[in-house]
Order: C-alpha cells, then sequence, then structure tokens
C-alpha cells in the first residue's frame, strides 16, 4: 500500500536527500517554455521545478538586456527558480553540445538541486564538475541504455541518483526510432519493470516515469507499478506561469488527437522523432519545403572534420529538416514577429480544455481538487 502525504494522495518523494512534498517533476520544455516563472511556481507548490538550459542565454539576454553566455544563463535562472523556496533544477540536452559544459558548470554553482539529461546519453555528466548536493538524473527509454550510463559512471566514482524512464508519448525529441514508438513493448508501463531491474543492480535508486501521464489516477497507476515518481510536461505548458506564448497556448487548447503528429523526415536536425501540432507555421513550411536552408542561431551543430561545431542538416537542406532552434524560440517569443513557431507537445495535449494557474493544477495531480478538463 502506498503511503500518501496528509495534504493529498500522494507519497513524497525522496531525490539525494532532498524531500519533495509530491512525486511531481515538471518537465524542462525547450525552447523557453519552461523558463524560471514556472519552475518557482511548481517549486512553491511542492513539486521539483526544472528550467530548460535549450537556447536560454537568448531568452536571458531578451528579458534582463545583459550580455550572458551559457554559464551565466544557467546560472541566473537556476538561482530565479529557486529564489522562491521549494526545489528547482535543470534540464540540459546531450544534443546541445556546444553549450553542454558551461550549462552544467552553471546550474552546479548555482545549487541546482538536479540537473535531467536526456537527448542522448549524458555519459560523461559526472566529470564535467564535482556534483556536491545537485542530483545527476539521466533520461533514458530502456534498462539497456541506464545499464551503459551506470557502467560509465561507476568509472567515474558516481552512479544516477535517479533516473527518469521516457516513454513515446512524450513531447519533444524522442529516444525511439518511428518504428519502435507504436510498438506494445515500449509502452511505458512495459519498459518500467527493465528499468527498475537495471537500477537495482546499481544501487536501487528512484525512478521516475514520464511521456503521457495526464491525471491523478495515471500518477497513483505507475507509483502502484513501482515507480518513484513521474515527471509531466504537457500539462505545465498550458499553465499561467508557463514562458509559452499566448498562440502557442491557444494552439495546444485548440488541438485534436489528429492534430498531434510524430515528425520525422522534415525533422528535428538532432535526428530523432520529435511530436509537434501539425499546424504549427514551420512545420506547415517545413511539410511543402517553402523555408530556405538557415541555421544562424548554431545550438544544435554538430561536429566537422576538424572537430569544430559548424554543422547542421537544416543548415544545408530543407528537404528532410526543419530549423528547430528558430521555431521553437519564436514559440517562446523570440523574434517571433519574423520566425514562424514551432509547437511542440506530448500526445495528451488534446485533452486540454483550459489554461491554468500552476497551484490549480497542482491541487487537481495529488488529489486535492478535481478539475473540469476532460477529453474533448
Amino acid at each position: 500500500m502506498l503511503k500518501t502525504n496528509q495534504e493529498g494522495t500522494l507519497p513524497p518523494l525522496t531525490i539525494k536527500g532532498k524531500k519533495l512534498r509530491y512525486p511531481i517533476i515538471q518537465g524542462g520544455m525547450g525552447v523557453g517554455v519552461s523558463l524560471y516563472p514556472l519552475a518557482q511556481a511548481v517549486a512553491r507548490e511542492g513539486g521539483m521545478g526544472i528550467v530548460s538550459s535549450a537556447c536560454l542565454d537568448r531568452l536571458v539576454i531578451k528579458r534582463t538586456g545583459k550580455k550572458v553566455n551559457a554559464y551565466e544563463a544557467a546560472y541566473t535562472e537556476v538561482a530565479q527558480a529557486k529564489a522562491s523556496g521549494g526545489y528547482a533544477g535543470i534540464n540540459i540536452m546531450c544534443a546541445l553540445a556546444r553549450d553542454y559544459e558551461d550549462s552544467v558548470r552553471g546550474a552546479l554553482d548555482a545549487g541546482a538541486d538536479a540537473i535531467i539529461s536526456g537527448a542522448g546519453l549524458p555519459l560523461g555528466l559526472p566529470a564535467i564538475q564535482p556534483a556536491k548536493d545537485t542530483a545527476l538524473i539521466p533520461i533514458v527509454s530502456s534498462g539497456r541504455a541506464l545499464e551503459l550510463i551506470c557502467k560509465k559512471w561507476e568509472r567515474l566514482g558516481a552512479r544516477p541518483d535517479a533516473v527518469v524512464l521516457e516513454g513515446p508519448l512524450a513531447g519533444g525529441h524522442l529516444g525511439f526510432r518511428m518504428d519502435q514508438a507504436d510498438l506494445a513493448e515500449n509502452r511505458l508501463e512495459n519498459l518500467l519493470p527493465e528499468v527498475k531491474d537495471a537500477a537495482k543492480k546499481f544501487g536501487d535508486f528512484p525512478i521516475i516515469v514520464a511521456g503521457g501521464i495526464y491525471t491523478h489516477e495515471d500518477i497513483l497507476r505507475f507509483l502502484a507499478m513501482g515507480a518513484d515518481g513521474v515527471q509531466m510536461g504537457t500539462r505545465f505548458l498550458a499553465t499561467e506561469e508557463s514562458s509559452a506564448t499566448e498562440a502557442y497556448k491557444d494552439a495546444v487548447v485548440r488541438a485534436t488527437s489528429e492534430d498531434i503528429v510524430l515528425a520525422h523526415d522534415p525533422g528535428s536536425p538532432c535526428g530523432l522523432p520529435f511530436r509537434v501540432i501539425r499546424q504549427s507555421p514551420m512545420y506547415v513550411s517545413a511539410m511543402q519545403h517553402k523555408r530556405k536552408p538557415k541555421c544562424d542561431k548554431g545550438y544544435v551543430l554538430l561536429k566537422d572534420a576538424e572537430g569544430k561545431f559548424t554543422r547542421c542538416p537544416a543548415k544545408e537542406s530543407n528537404e528532410h529538416h526543419f530549423c528547430i532552434c528558430n521555431g521553437l524560440l519564436s514559440s517562446a517569443g523570440y523574434n517571433s514577429d519574423v520566425e514562424e513557431p514551432l509547437y511542440t507537445v506530448g500526445t495528451n495535449a488534446s485533452r486540454i480544455q483550459e489554461i491554468v494557474t500552476v497551484k490549480t493544477l497542482m491541487q487537481e495531480l495529488t488529489g486535492a481538487k478535481t478539475l473540469s478538463s476532460t477529453a474533448k
């Protein structure tokens, strides 16, 4: 039987000695959806708030008018997320290789409660800088991936403080090929046992499940299966404190299940399947091959033959890729007057009917209050 919290029907979650009132981690949605106002609000309500490091320097510069680099942006955003109390951390994508280490250092120096890292395997994360009190949490999509990370981290004298298991119903980049996303074996509930087994081999740390979790009942169901907590993105995207533009939020409220697609060709220059609302202006342009090849932000750059970060598929051709940096920056209000937005969501976004406050949403998710939002 679950030991529940007196303020709701969910148990607390402890990660690296930090006891969250509720086992809810807000997803780090980039670009610019998960900034400090959202993370701060979630932290105040007893969950863990997470900011996204993706393109964060430009967003902080726009907000403050002060020039900052990746280190300073991560430091600033984490510090502000923690300013009102509670627990807050940062999501740093491996795919953003150019700024990865600087973002990690900035977050650690700001005292982030957690660094969550995926979109690739964060094999070298513990070696960047001593983590001290910060929990290091990789994102995986299989038990095999977790074992690879644990074996590498063991050689570095570390182990995960928790792990996020992300299934194929999540938003943004997925850790599955297109032909794998709909397989029964890759459903979150079927992946959980193998990831729990892998975690037990290396110290039995908390398992946080993500992807397609929508209701209080969903949370209870996965806790009963053996998960220790949940990570939820799309529900927090549709909050007043989210930094998504009003047009983005409106697109989520209006979206039907048929509007949510898994983009691959054209798709993200990262090469990973990417879930979007099909009416997103940039996705429409990409499908019609109207956009000229462009890469003037340079966050998703790959190394060239000389080891320099210069290559991006979206820079070379618009046949098979859309410019994710510009599209997502626009959906966060950056240069939205000249750039087409790209709206990424989880598979259950079509169930959202209204924009609510984080406080109201947390009351629903913890079982303290029932919201009227149901499937359309």
